[in-house]
């Protein structure tokens, strides 16, 4: 993430579209991001409207216009995001600056190729901002817990994820082999695809075994499906309530489940104190 003190201008007029585009500390600067909020909002509706059968052809100039109006707007936006900071390559790099990036592309590739411009719903990502916007950056640091936990316990995942594949591939082949390449089991990549689908629960029925024997295994392969769910998810909910917490601890009771700025203790209501203070 890049730090705002290296892009912003000295004074001008490039300080004040600064303030405005990255900040949401004044009426100017929390409007203009609502604005952009809706915009953002608007896209994607029209977008999900386009794509319903024969809407874009009794609204054609509705939604030819309106594609073009937004990405104008969004286009001169990122264009303003750039001229008013010093350093452009801090921003271009920085996650925001790549989400704001692809979610124009998609519209110019699609005077190239038709239809990419259904890729504009990234343009969703955007919607990040509302968490800087309405001041809710306590709730990403909840996300960082569940992602960092996603990291400590992603090995144990892909190994049991490998192990499933592998189960899949041969129940796969049996299965071929014990309906004789009938009922929809015609080859072996068929047949994987139907144990993919069970053992995930999905179930889609399009092929379905006949034999005793495929119905025996269609009967494992359904009750090991359960483990998709709950093998991963005891592995993360290890790996969450390992995580040491960081918040203000309680002279009384000890607990450690407050936050920074707590008064009182979540458990036993104990007034919490201030450590700098008392140190100092």
């Amino acid at each position: 993430m890049f730090t705002r003190e290296r892009l912003i201008p000295e004074e001008g007029w490039r300080k004040k579209v600064y303030r405005i585009i990255y900040y949401s500390d004044t009426p100017a600067g929390k409007l203009f991001d609502i604005v952009l909020l809706c915009a953002i909002l608007l896209s994607a509706v029209l977008i999900i409207l386009e794509s319903l059968p024969g809407n874009y052809s009794r609204h054609f100039n509705v939604f030819y216009t309106a594609e073009w109006v937004l990405t104008i707007f969004f286009t001169l936006e990122y264009m303003l995001r750039l001229m008013c900071i010093k350093n452009n390559r801090a921003y271009v790099l920085s996650p925001l600056g790549v989400i704001d990036l692809l979610a124009l592309i998609p519209f110019y590739l699609s005077l190239l190729f038709p239809g990419a411009h259904f890729l504009l719903l990234i343009r969703l990502l955007r919607l990040l901002r509302v968490f800087r916007i309405f001041r809710l950056m306590e709730y990403l640091k909840d996300a960082s817990y569940i992602l960092e936990a996603l990291r400590n316990s992603y090995r144990k995942i892909f190994i049991f994820l490998f192990f499933i594949s592998i189960i899949s591939v041969i129940v796969g082949a049996l299965m071929y082999v014990v309906e004789q390449g009938e009922n929809g089991f015609k080859s072996i990549p068929e047949s994987i695809y139907w144990a993919i689908v069970t053992i995930t629960t999905v179930g889609y029925g399009d092929i379905s075994p006949v034999t005793p024997v495929g119905k025996f295994f269609a009967i494992v392969l359904m009750l090991c499906g359960y483990s998709i769910i709950a093998v991963p998810t005891g592995i993360v909910t290890q790996e969450l309530r390992r995580k040491p917490r960081v918040g203000k601890p309680c002279s009384r009771c000890g607990n450690r489940d407050n936050d920074g700025d707590a008064r009182y203790c979540k458990i036993c209501g104990e007034k919490m104190v201030d450590q700098s203070a008392s140190n100092g």
